[in-house]
């Protein structure tokens, strides 16, 4: 081996000489002592009968006494193992040798491609953008879904959930959006979630398409601090893109999963647990991940999408509640919808999006309104117009909602496979609500 390479490997494994020892293990926590450390820092724990290696973070410390949430599983180890400091800390290699590829929150590559080369070492754990270096969000980003570019508009920096129960359809719509999206990058996270569903989303959802893609993965049978550090290593490779000044699409599925996990650490801890069996620090982990999101004056954008898992299909569910509050704007998806057949089942009455008005046009805006009237219409009504109650000329507005009741139909369904233009939706909107002048 050449004596750089060497240097290099040896540099990146740069543990500290001194070492403590393990003195107490359960299912999810080590207890060691005999090494001075500080929160949050990573260190490495051998196995001395088997040489059997893990890494953890210093997640308590009680005097000399620290405790380590492992990123694996801790079968093999005893009382007497050896923990050493890693010296590299919570850092991960990222660069654009990351594109099409598939890995785990430690960059590692699980698509049997091969290595991946990378020079730059990024922080997973970094400070969200300062408030008042946020640019306006004032360009449109289209994701090539009608219902969502028509009525819910999305800007270049903006943050939205999609919340939905369970078979409801966030994968598919997941996958609409990164193949219909204008971003040159697309960063998805794939957090908590069966591993079926990882191959499955890739080649049904993504059509096997990894261009300007990179997908993170910490399974459901991942340890818990792997999930949590896998939705912030992916937003760390989200923001070296947008520090090279590019726009990219975030997207992630979960975020029920990801404070799930952080539920895990924090009651194997000792945290009180509160709504749903949640600790505090399962709320305020949300903020310090979805803030990062964003568009940043002098450099790129992120446009982000997290997916909510609503247990229930319960909108007051604990993390949804306080996710909504953080975003800048719901999709929720209807299973009612979805019964009916229209598909994605984007439930446009209970969904916003908070930027929109600022950045579409006063014509798209009043047609978006006015359909937003009519469906309201058709809704309250839907009873005595199935049952013939309803004569005809009682309400002009409402004939002319259910005249075009099957076209607006149509404007909300459109098939997995398709892309839609965002000039060709917005004047379809406005030519079906017949849109003549604005407004005033």
């Amino acid at each position: 081996m050449p004596f750089a390479s060497l240097k290099d490997k040896l540099s990146s494994k740069n543990y500290s000489v001194a070492f403590g020892e393990v003195v107490k293990i359960n299912a999810t926590v080590i207890t060691a002592k005999g090494l001075k450390v500080s929160i949050s820092d990573m260190v490495k724990i051998i196995s001395n009968d088997t040489a059997q290696e893990t890494v953890g973070m210093v997640t308590e410390i009680d005097g000399d006494t620290f405790y380590i949430t492992p990123f694996s599983f801790v079968e093999g180890f005893c009382s007497g193992d050896k923990v050493f400091l890693d010296s590299a800390g919570l850092n991960i290699p990222v660069g654009s040798s990351l594109l099409g590829r598939v890995v785990d929150p430690f960059m590692r590559p699980i698509d049997g491609k091969g290595s991946i080369s990378s020079s730059k070492l990024s922080p997973i754990i970094k400070a969200p953008i300062a408030a008042m270096k946020r640019g306006m969000i004032d360009e449109i980003f289209s994701v090539g879904v009608k219902s969502i570019d028509g009525l819910l508009t999305c800007g270049k920096g903006q943050k939205l959930g999609i919340f939905a129960g369970s078979g409801v359809g966030k994968s598919t719509l997941m996958g609409m959006i990164v193949r219909g999206s204008v971003a040159p990058i697309k960063v998805v996270a794939l957090i908590g979630e069966r591993g079926r569903e990882v191959p499955e989303f890739i080649e049904k959802n993504l059509g096997g398409n990894l261009e300007n893609t990179v997908i993170i993965v910490a399974t459901s049978d991942d340890s818990p601090l792997m999930r949590k550090y896998g939705a912030f290593a992916a937003m760390s490779v989200a923001e070296h893109f947008k520090d090279k000044g590019l726009d990219v699409l975030f997207i992630m599925d979960s975020v029920t999963r990801f404070a799930m996990a952080q539920r895990e650490i924090g009651l194997a801890l000792g945290e009180p647990p509160t709504s749903k069996g949640y600790p505090p620090s399962s709320l305020t982990l949300l903020p310090q991940l979805m803030e990062r999101a964003g568009k940043e004056e002098g450099k790129g954008s992120i446009t982000a999408f997290f997916t909510v898992l609503i247990e229930g299909d319960d909108m007051s569910d604990p993390i949804a509640d306080q996710s909504r509050s953080i975003l800048d704007g719901h999709i929720v998806l209807s299973r009612e919808l979805t019964d009916f057949g229209i598909y994605p089942p984007v439930h446009i009455l209970n969904s916003a999006s908070r930027v929109m008005s600022d950045i579409v046009s006063k014509e798209h805006l009043s047609a978006v309104l006015k359909f937003r009237r009519f469906y309201t219409l058709l809704k309250e009504n839907e009873v005595l117009i199935r049952i013939g109650a309803y004569t005809k000329g009682s309400d002009p507005e409402l004939d002319e909602a259910i005249s075009k009741k099957e076209q607006m139909q149509n404007f909300l369904s459109q098939n997995a496979d398709k892309q839609s233009n965002y000039k060709d939706t917005v004047d379809t909107l406005i030519s079906l609500m017949e849109i003549s002048e604005v407004i005033e």
